[in-house]
């Protein structure tokens, strides 16, 4: 969630993008996903390929961190999905 102050698309967008940027340090896709026309709230989507499901879980964690102690948001819920060669 948002600041209050987000009053405005302009306004969140303003929070979002640093966000956005700061993710793409770990050199994952990320974009905002959800959530897009509510103030106050968004939905940030991130992907990584990598050849084992450990190193994929390191890079989330690192992300999940990243997000999470950002003090101009509070992190409300976390999604994983993991896909394999199977799938």
């Amino acid at each position: 969630m948002l600041p209050g102050d987000s009053r405005s698309l302009k306004t969140k967008r303003s929070y979002v993008r640093p966000i956005i940027a700061a993710l793409r340090k770990f050199e994952v896709s990320v974009a905002e996903v959800g959530a897009l026309d509510r103030h106050g709230r968004t939905e940030i989507g991130v992907a990584v390929v990598a050849p084992d499901a450990g190193h994929v879980t390191e890079v989330l964690d690192a992300c999940e961190r990243l997000v999470a102690g950002r003090p101009e948001v509070d992190l409300l819920s976390v999604r994983r999905r993991l896909h394999g060669d199977d799938e």
